[in-house]
């Protein structure tokens, strides 16, 4: 034996992860007198330098970061039961984990007033991926629980063309509704430019 740590120690340690590092944020909110108008943003659900030869010879963000399961139901709730139901806070999820769109964090995000989803992410931050995250997140949560669409890309010169895709991809997916009579077309052209603009200027107390 090598000592390689089992799958089950993986899952554990990555559990205990997340238990870390929601007490820190509650340690860190506990003591801060000054959170009122904060904005939190989590993005877990990444296994870090899979590729040991490539960390090795190139160093980090070289391409071999893999999503992994995520949980958010246990791990949030120490947060959400103190500041959850406190607007002044606005806590942005991201997940890598698109199996936990519709059964964890749109529950959740249309439950807590100070809780909202990011959008699309990283390795979903795509033309199917923006539209699975639609479709699973917006029957529960609504469109007034998202942030609308923000990039942390150190691509700069793909930020408009990100944008421009999320911008189709939304509009798209309201005259879906609009054409299955789920959405009203006014109701469509008003919710438009708050998808592009006006949700993440308000997430961000910009």
């Amino acid at each position: 034996m090598n000592g390689r740590p089992s799958l089950k120690t993986y899952k554990k340690k990555a559990y205990l992860c997340q238990i870390f590092f929601v007490t820190r944020s509650i340690v860190f909110f506990k003591t801060d007198a000054k959170w009122n108008g904060k904005v939190m943003q989590i993005h877990p659900g990444s296994f870090r330098n899979h590729n040991p030869q490539l960390f090795e010879r190139f160093g980090r963000d070289k391409g071999a970061d893999i999503p992994v399961r995520t949980e958010y139901v246990r791990a949030l709730q120490p947060l959400l039961a103190k500041y959850g139901n406190d607007p002044r806070l606005s806590l942005i999820v991201f997940t890598l984990d698109e199996s936990t769109y519709a059964r964890e964090l749109a529950p959740l995000a249309g439950h807590y007033p100070a809780l909202k989803l990011g959008p699309a992410w990283w390795f979903h931050d795509s033309p199917e991926g923006m539209r699975r995250y639609r479709r699973m997140v917006t029957e529960t949560a609504g469109f007034y629980n998202t942030v609308g669409f923000n990039d942390d890309t150190r691509a700069f010169l793909s930020i408009p063309a990100r944008h421009d895709l999320a911008r189709r991809i939304d509009c798209g997916f309201l005259a879906e509704l609009v054409a299955e009579h789920r959405l009203e077309d006014w109701e469509a052209v008003e919710l438009a430019p708050d998808l592009a603009y006006n949700f993440a200027k308000a997430a961000y107390r910009l």
